[in-house]
């Protein structure tokens, strides 16, 4: 009955209560931090911005992989921090303009320059040789790490290998053109043996100081041009140490204000022990094991710093300059401790602290500069600022080997940047650092740059295929199916490596773990597209879209892709491929169409010249345009716009493939044929003669041959007799059979 007290009304029905989902702990994104060795999570200071400081080179040379060990996993970590994570990261690097390898290399240049041009007679380049080859040779007998002694040995090898010759020439009165060629290929021999001598001998006397400037100008070209070809983004700010030095003067002022620094006969040193001993200040931070290692030390200082006088100058033999009295030859800058330039590790010190202030979030380098470098701008830092937190997280990349050895400029064991990019592209070299952990030690070697490439192929594979798939023609609707179980299944997938993905990035940017998540749901595609393809049923258009699209995506926040390319890898060169692609694709489908009709036909009618022209189109003449056609039986052509050069290089690995399968089948056959007529000779052989001849086994036979007694006159045993009498019968059996052969009429095969 309405209105009774048992039933609500329906004005006063409520919603009932709601609970939230549970939900998941989401994961933190965690850096490994070499100040603690451990991977902490990333908290930057001031919100969502992250200031960055980046060591960048010393300008003397050319570029090698080493840096671009740093400077690519750099970039990588960069852009993840930027575009994945979503971080607002102003990033800051330097240029070493000023240093003691660019005085000495600019010096020495200068110096072979001037001696080359003075065209010393063949007499005076072999005097002059014998006379460098003396401080060398000491320099030799004193080197103890076995990498550099083996380098210096390499050096003395070549130059006398080219100096007998010359000596010999001389000596036989050959002739002029003779003796300067041989001179020619001494003096560039001996090229850096010379340039040392000269330097240590007429190395102070230079006074041209625009060299200084004019080398590292030029490497610092060289080096950005590098970075743009491995498509590295240029740092928010740049900074020089020529452009800082009045900022590097005030900043080794007020460390020696506060009582961290002293003077010394024009120099300036840290006072390690000073601070060590103050409260609130460490030294060594990144490495308190390496804390008085004097041969790292005085790497660090430079080879123009650490002559006797110099280390005289210090309290400690720990100590560093901040800033070091100019000797003549040198570079200088007025400060009031007379002219003088700055030390290594103050400069990004002051460049840093000038931009970023009294505590940036990152700082990054490659690990051979944690000490003394690293460690010592940490402290000289603090000691500026007075405080213990100059960096909050301090990033250092991995080294990099050469097939398992040691990588080093100085031991003359490096290949150039723009060496390497003229094997690989960009992308195969990033490739090669994404599919290694940035902080560990990468081997830069074929098997590596292999593993690269296959991935490399493996991907664009799966883009081009997903390509096809869209181009098929569908209306509106059509593009919408029913998914059932393989499509779910599949989607389900994408969505748990997305998720594997994201926990990768957030453990310490792990793109090695993301690469082989992404190979695994790649290989998942595969097989789905396959298997419909079996079926002959079109997959998932908007499921594989949705797929290829994320992967591109992660692709170009890694720097993989450096185009804009709307799926998968660009085609043609910088700037082309998404005009390209929607471009000449319409009509690689018309001629594709028309190709397989035409082939139709030439098969209806027997027409085989035609078929034969068609396949020439397809392997010959498409690829050099960069088109690859692949025929499936009973389904259409699928056409697909490749590199041209990876289309040249997959037709010669066919070839090569085919030449060797031709190869095995004629080796096969030939010895089939030599164990055939090996067969037919054993055939040939009457029983009772197959012993006769192994008188080294035996010394007495029976009427028919079968051995009796072996060679010290003993009977045979039983047992040896049964199994010479089993090789008989074999033997009588096999010649039967070639009597009968004969007997047949059936030539003998010899070969």
């Amino acid at each position: 009955m309405a209105g009774s007290s048992g039933e609500q009304g329906p004005g006063r029905r409520v919603q009932p209560q709601w609970s939230p989902p549970a939900g998941s702990e989401p994961c933190q994104l965690r850096l490994y931090n070499s100040l603690t060795r451990n991977k902490d999570v990333f908290i930057p200071q001031n919100g969502n911005r992250v200031t960055w400081y980046c060591c960048g080179p010393t300008v003397y040379d050319a570029s090698h992989m080493g840096h671009a060990r740093s400077y690519i996993s750099f970039d990588i970590l960069r852009r993840v921090l930027r575009d994945y994570f979503k971080f607002d990261v102003f990033y800051c690097m330097n240029i070493t303009d000023i240093d003691d390898k660019i005085i000495q290399r600019a010096r020495q240049n200068c110096l072979f320059e001037q001696y080359r041009e003075r065209r010393p007679s063949a007499t005076q380049l072999l005097e002059d040789t014998r006379a460098a080859l003396q401080p060398f040779l000491v320099k030799l007998d004193k080197t103890t790490d076995p990498d550099r002694k083996q380098m210096l040995e390499r050096v003395q090898l070549a130059v006398q290998l080219a100096s007998a010759p010359l000596q010999e020439a001389l000596s036989s009165n050959l002739a002029a053109e003779d003796i300067d060629r041989r001179a020619q290929v001494l003096l560039e021999e001996a090229k850096d043996l010379l340039s040392d001598w000269l330097d240590s001998t007429l190395g102070s006397e230079v006074t041209d100081n625009s060299i200084f400037s004019k080398l590292p100008q030029f490497w610092e070209g060289e080096f950005h041009k590098d970075m743009e070809a491995l498509n590295v983004l240029p740092p928010d700010v740049l900074t020089r140490v020529s452009e800082y030095v009045p900022e590097i003067v005030n900043f080794v002022q007020k460390i020696v204000d506060n009582g961290y620094g002293y003077a010394s006969n024009g120099s300036v040193y840290f006072d390690t022990a000073k601070f060590a001993s103050s409260e609130g200040h460490s030294y060594g931070k990144l490495v308190p094991e390496a804390v008085g290692d004097q041969k790292a030390l005085q790497e660090g200082e430079g080879d123009l710093s650490i002559s006797a006088d110099r280390l005289s100058e210090k309290r400690s033999p720990s100590d560093f300059a901040l800033w070091k009295a100019s000797k003549p030859g040198e570079p200088s800058w007025p400060c009031p401790w007379g002219k003088g330039r700055p030390g290594w590790h103050i400069e990004c010190s002051a460049m840093a602290g000038t931009l970023l202030g009294a505590s940036m979030d990152i700082h990054g380098g490659g690990f051979d500069l944690r000490f003394p470098h690293h460690d010592n701008e940490l402290a000289q830092s603090e000691a500026y600022f007075e405080n213990d937190c100059w960096v909050r997280y301090f990033l250092h990349t991995g080294h990099l080997t050469i097939a398992g050895c040691k990588m080093s400029k100085s031991l003359k064991n490096f290949i150039t940047i723009k060496d390497a990019l003229k094997k690989h592209s960009a992308r195969q070299l990033r490739l090669v650092f994404l599919m290694h952990s940035w902080k560990d030690t990468l081997d830069y070697s074929s098997n590596t740059m292999e593993s690269a490439l296959q991935f490399e192929k493996f991907l664009n594979e799966f883009f081009l295929n997903v390509k096809d798939v869209l181009r098929a023609p569908v209306d509106v609707t059509g593009q919408f199916e029913k998914w059932e179980e393989a499509e779910v299944e599949l989607n389900e997938s994408f969505y748990n490596k997305k998720a594997a993905v994201h926990e990768a990035l957030c453990d310490n940017i792990d793109t090695r773990t993301v690469l082989e998540e992404m190979r695994a749901l790649v290989s998942q595609c595969n097989l789905y597209m396959a298997t419909r393809k079996a079926a002959r049923r079109r997959p998932s258009r908007a499921l594989l879209q949705s797929i290829a699209l994320y992967l591109t995506h992660m692709l170009k926040i890694f720097g993989a892709i450096e185009e804009e390319s709307a799926l998968g890898f660009p085609v043609g060169g910088p700037g082309t491929s998404l005009s390209l692609e929607s471009t000449v694709m319409p009509y690689l489908e018309v001629l594709s169409e028309f190709r397989e009709g035409v082939r139709k036909i030439a098969r209806e009618k027997r027409v085989p010249e035609v078929l034969q022209l068609s396949d020439s189109l397809r392997d010959d003449i498409l690829p050099e345009l960069g088109v690859r056609l692949e025929d499936h039986e009973g389904l259409p052509t699928v056409v697909k716009l490749v590199d041209r050069e990876m289309l040249l290089k997959e037709r010669e690995e066919k070839k090569r493939v085919e030449e060797e399968k031709r190869k095995k089948k004629e080796e096969a056959a030939r010895r089939k044929q030599e164990q055939e007529a090996a067969k037919l000779t054993k055939m040939k052989i009457p029983p009772r003669e197959m012993f006769l001849s192994e008188s080294d086994k035996y010394s007495k036979f029976d009427e028919n041959g079968f051995p009796t007694h072996d060679t010290e006159g003993k009977e045979l045993s039983k047992g040896q007799a049964k199994k010479l009498k089993k090789l008989f019968e074999v033997q009588e059996k096999l010649h039967k059979a070639y009597l009968q052969m004969a007997q047949n009429g059936i030539p003998e095969w010899t070969g």
